[in-house]
């Protein structure tokens, strides 16, 4: 479906999220997410991270006040067809965007970043009640891991992962989308499941270790896709399809000495 929205212009797309100066994952793989998909990104930066493909070895958050401007400047100027949340990190920062985005109607896709692929916490623990009670409720879909969803749920490690997709719904967001990736099998299950439906998206698990930024891409990929107003079944499927092959190109590029970026050009750097 083209690059435009429902009005035949450019599709728009925030992300709000941390920067990652290793260029994998945040606000560098959703901007470059967007463009893969032919949509204009716009960004608030929530977070810098002194971050490679091996390790974070730094986290400074940007003020609240500074949040709720970006959130302010773009909004009052910029067309925005969908939006992104990525990491948030503190309550206070939670507060400052859920405060910034009270009055916008558009689609807001949410992944709760909480652990780097290094395994270095990135959302303080005090602050998984507030995502849950400020934004989980204005998500039109959550695109949580195994590990994100158990500790969404207070620790249900004991149930499957369509149990806690349903447990999640609960919380109040639209849609989830429970993502496969750190499952076990030589298939990947993704289930998206709403109010009314349950679609599964499968693909083969690719033997690699270059998988830095998938969640992080994914989601960017399925929030341009509602820009360009798909329906959200059809942004989840043309997403996860790009980023099967995203992933299988990976080691062409090569970079870093630990889990490499995925490939977000893949089909356009030939």
């Amino acid at each position: 479906m083209g690059k435009t929205n429902l009005q035949g212009k450019v599709a728009t797309a925030l992300t709000i999220a941390g920067s990652d100066s290793g260029g994998g994952a945040g606000i560098q793989a959703d901007l470059k997410s967007f463009s893969a998909h032919g949509v204009y990104g716009a960004s608030v930066i929530t977070a810098i991270t002194a971050q490679n493909t091996r390790l974070v070895s730094g986290i400074e958050a940007v003020s609240p006040g500074m949040i709720g401007a970006q959130i302010d400047a773009v909004l009052s100027d910029i067309r925005i067809d969908a939006i992104k949340i990525g990491m948030l990190a503190t309550p206070a920062v939670i507060k400052a965007v859920a405060v910034a985005l009270a009055r916008y109607n558009g689609p807001i896709v949410l992944d709760p970043v909480m652990v780097a692929k290094s395994g270095d916490a990135l959302l303080r623990d005090d602050a998984v009640s507030c995502l849950t009670e400020m934004l989980l409720p204005r998500a039109s879909l959550l695109t949580p891991n195994i590990p994100e969803a158990a500790r969404l749920l207070e620790g249900q490690h004991d149930i499957s992962p369509e149990e806690q997709a349903k447990a999640l719904l609960a919380l109040g967001p639209a849609a989830v989308l429970m993502k496969g990736g750190h499952a076990n099998g030589a298939v990947c299950h993704d289930y998206l499941i709403t109010s009314s439906a349950t679609a599964v998206f499968e693909a083969p698990r690719i033997a690699t270790e270059n998988t830095h930024g998938t969640g992080c891409s994914l989601s960017s990929a399925i929030a341009a896709g509602l820009a360009k107003s798909m329906p959200l079944e059809a942004a989840v499927g043309v997403a996860h399809r790009w980023l099967h092959g995203a992933i299988k190109a990976a080691d062409e590029l090569d970079i870093g000495q630990g889990h490499g970026p995925v490939h977000h050009f893949y089909d356009i750097w030939r």
